[in-house]
């Protein structure tokens, strides 16, 4: 299965506030031996949120949306997944089960409308303030907060898809080549790419006048990087190029 993300907020793509869930998906599924396949921003469009959900529904993938679930006017995500899966929305019994344990006797029908998820959503356990995000059909619905959604998305991994974990299933390995245009190492990285079908080839240059180098590696299959890199040492050496190991380089 692909892991996704989608990041919602005018904030974000406004730059009044900086993302800083995406790194922390690619750390938290990394931890777990997983991979982060892509990654939408999305500003709070409600036509563009259900068009987005709406193709994503009809993946296999496992999704993990931040943001836009609170009761102001501009968190609309509650309501754009329920029209996404052609449902409608109502007060989840355990959400507001959650939401008066929190509140009390202060519970309004603004915050119990917190809890109002697509019909056949199952709720999301926050530790930080008990108001739950949801999931539906393998997309799971958090608070745009790190505080809040960072354990949120660490509990559904560890309860609900552990059984897809590959500890050290994935390993990284690059070189730094200094003189060469990334033009002159295409062929070498074609042919590498061709013998070692398990890891990924890339290229990442560094342009900066007084450093200008390129990061040559792979990422992959442990046992295919160690090969592919040897590879890849070899082929650059063969061009008349020098190398050093990545670790040294900086």
């Amino acid at each position: 299965m692909k892991f996704g993300a989608i990041i919602i907020g005018d904030e974000i793509l406004s730059g009044k506030r900086q993302d800083r869930h995406m790194a922390k998906v690619i750390e938290t599924l990394g931890e777990r031996g997983l991979q982060l396949v892509w990654c939408h921003y999305l500003g709070d469009d409600p036509d563009l949120i259900t068009a987005t959900l709406r193709r994503t529904f009809a993946t296999d993938d496992i999704v993990f949306s931040f943001g836009g679930i609170g009761a102001t006017p501009d968190d609309r995500t509650r309501l754009c997944a329920a029209r996404a899966a052609g449902v409608g929305l109502a007060l989840h019994p355990e959400a507001e089960a959650e939401i008066r344990g929190r509140f009390g006797a202060d519970t309004t029908p603004r915050r119990l409308a917190m809890g109002e998820f697509p019909v056949g959503s199952a709720i999301v356990p926050n530790p930080y303030n008990r108001i739950p995000g949801f999931s539906l059909d393998r997309h799971y619905f958090l608070p745009g907060f790190p505080e809040m959604a960072w354990p949120m998305m660490a509990w559904v991994l560890d309860t609900r898809h552990s059984d897809l974990f590959k500890p050290g299933s994935v390993a990284e390995s690059s070189i730094i080549v200094r003189g060469a245009g990334e033009s002159q190492l295409i062929d070498l990285m074609n042919e590498c790419q061709a013998r070692f079908p398990r890891a990924k080839v890339f290229s990442l240059p560094r342009m900066e006048p007084d450093d200008r180098h390129i990061e040559l590696g792979v990422r992959g299959d442990p046992g295919e990087v160690v090969s592919a890199v040897a590879s890849l040492k070899q082929g650059v050496s063969a061009l008349g190029f020098n190398w050093a190991e990545y670790r040294n380089a900086e």
